[in-house]
């Protein structure tokens, strides 16, 4: 018997939430049950009696609220112990066309791929500002770039994951989960699509992004730890190079007016010379440190997938 779940983040999602559940399937081709849970992330309003009306059939909560990358995850968990085959994650605001769920899962079914990400039609959403619509899109490319995959839309938080897809994903990051997942399934290897999804009218403006400014600075730190987590060789050595050749150039360009008979007016170029070769050898050896440290989580994230494969047994 294959079963999909389909799990919703809420943070105070009582007038949003009816909306999306009423565009829920029950049946979806290629699934013998079609089952809806709710990640309660803290609510104070009544989310969960709505969920509960409208036919939710489990209820994951958390005693306060945590942030959408701990409440995705959450479901996740929930969703594995309840047996799922293929978890389906939407959001709460009905932004996602819940019609296109057979699209979103029809690549795992037929065995194409394991992590499937529904992109928008970022250029076509009229409530996005041109600057968000290119901050979505360098993003996206920074993604692309760091997890090797061809994922139009990152930051889209409608995603379909296989049971042993999702037994590999941790977030470490507290902001989002969307960017952080996508590049560990690509470095992972995880078999990663993505294909053209709809999205619905304009309902409320989005938690995540508060103000431009705001949403740009989070953003950037959240791409920076990723890159220091997952890529911590290539991160550190650039640095380190760059701050090396630095040195070495304003070295050259001393030794220049040393030969010339005119150093002696150089000499605190000789001194930052020093300094920055020497912080660019510092920063390459923390480059290999950290790429060891990288071996030892890749080995530990090893030992726990394999930890939740008994944990997370299907009865046969």
């Amino acid at each position: 018997m294959k079963k999909l779940i389909i799990q919703i983040p809420c943070f105070n999602e009582e007038e949003t939430l009816p909306l999306a559940l009423a565009e829920l399937p029950r049946k979806v081709e290629g699934f013998d049950i079609v089952e809806w849970l709710v990640i309660d992330d803290g609510c104070t309003d009544k989310t969960v009696d709505v969920a509960r009306q409208n036919g939710v059939d489990h209820i994951v909560h958390l005693t306060k609220n945590k942030g959408l990358a701990k409440g995705f995850m959450a479901g996740v968990h929930g969703c594995l112990k309840l047996g799922a085959d293929v978890i389906v994650n939407t959001d709460a605001d009905n932004q996602y066309r819940a019609a296109d769920i057979p699209l979103l899962v029809a690549p795992i079914v037929s065995g194409e791929a394991e992590f499937v990400v529904g992109a928008r039609p970022i250029d076509g959403i009229e409530y996005f500002s041109v600057t968000k619509k290119i901050l979505q899109k360098i993003g996206s490319k920074v993604v692309r770039v760091v997890s090797k995959t061809k994922v139009k839309d990152a930051t889209s938080g409608f995603r379909a994951i296989s049971r042993d897809a999702a037994m590999q994903l941790n977030v470490f990051n507290e902001y989002t989960y969307t960017l952080e997942t996508l590049i560990q399934a690509g470095q992972k290897n995880m078999a990663v699509m993505s294909v053209p999804v709809r999205i619905n009218p304009y309902l409320r403006p989005s938690r995540l992004m508060s103000s431009i400014p705001s949403y740009i600075y989070k953003s950037v730190i959240t791409i920076l730890r990723i890159l220091v987590v997952y890529k911590p060789f290539r991160f550190f050595v650039t640095i380190g190079a760059s701050i090396l050749t630095v040195g070495l150039l304003l070295g050259i360009r001393f030794l220049a007016f040393y030969f010339s008979g005119s150093g002696d007016g150089h000499i605190q170029s000789l001194i930052l010379t020093s300094i920055l070769i020497g912080t660019g050898f510092q920063v390459i050896l923390v480059a290999f440190l950290s790429d060891l440290q990288s071996v030892n989580r890749r080995l530990m994230e090893d030992i726990q997938y394999r930890l939740k494969k008994k944990e997370y047994r299907k009865a046969t």
